[in-house]
């Protein structure tokens, strides 16, 4: 029973992989109103030859997001193949994290993907929890390079009250899923069962009310 019950652990672990590898050089993901239907490697691609070199560049990432935006004071604008088409089964997502003074990507998760981390401007103070709870931090200043394991609960402030921050991230993932702990704990739909919240944060259903109004904005 116990050897059945490792081979069948193992089958399933050989069965978790990031993005598989394209089987083709490029796979452009053809525009909504495209009536192509061409699959490569299961995947809806337009035919190779009419791609061009718009496909492959992006200026997403250029422009400044708005950062007084409550209640983290930040703005990410993530490439998707809406506005990089190209990137399509590459298996990597590019973001820009714009924060004001403050400013927090409050901790969360990809629970498909590894990042990595270059601060451009100002100071940025970033850190990662693994499993056994021991914390990682570092203090990020221009040029600097961080990088967050894959799935662990990680975490960007801007130690500034008043200047901005800028930085740029990449993971490993063309869908990498984000969850930040608070907003998916306390504003999730339908909501956690109250009592649930009350147990697990050692606190009264006052708070837990308090801190959904807060986080709904």
């Amino acid at each position: 029973m116990l050897l059945n019950l490792l081979l069948t652990f193992t089958l399933l672990m050989g069965r978790v992989k990031s993005d598989p590898d394209p089987l083709q050089d490029y796979c452009v993901s053809p525009s909504p109103s495209s009536h192509q239907q061409i699959f490569l490697n299961g995947v809806l691609c337009k035919d190779p030859k009419e791609a061009t070199v718009s496909d492959f560049t992006t200026s997403a990432l250029s422009r400044p997001g708005n950062t007084q935006v409550k209640p983290f004071m930040i703005n990410v604008t993530v490439t998707t193949t809406a506005n990089l088409p190209g990137l399509n089964t590459m298996g990597l997502t590019m973001a820009r994290l714009d924060f004001g003074g403050s400013g927090v990507v409050p901790p969360h998760v990809h629970p498909r993907a590894s990042e990595v981390t270059v601060c451009l401007d100002g100071v940025l103070l970033v850190g990662f929890m693994d499993t056994s709870g021991r914390v990682f931090t570092q203090e990020l200043h221009p040029g600097e390079t961080f990088v967050f394991p894959k799935g662990l609960i990680h975490f960007l402030y801007n130690i500034d009250t008043v200047s901005s921050a800028l930085a740029v991230s990449g993971l490993n993932s063309q869908n990498p899923g984000t969850q930040i702990v608070s907003l998916s704990t306390f504003i999730s739909k339908p909501p956690f069962l109250e009592e649930v919240l009350k147990s697990a944060y050692d606190t009264n259903g006052q708070d837990v009310a308090r801190i959904r109004k807060s986080l709904q904005g």
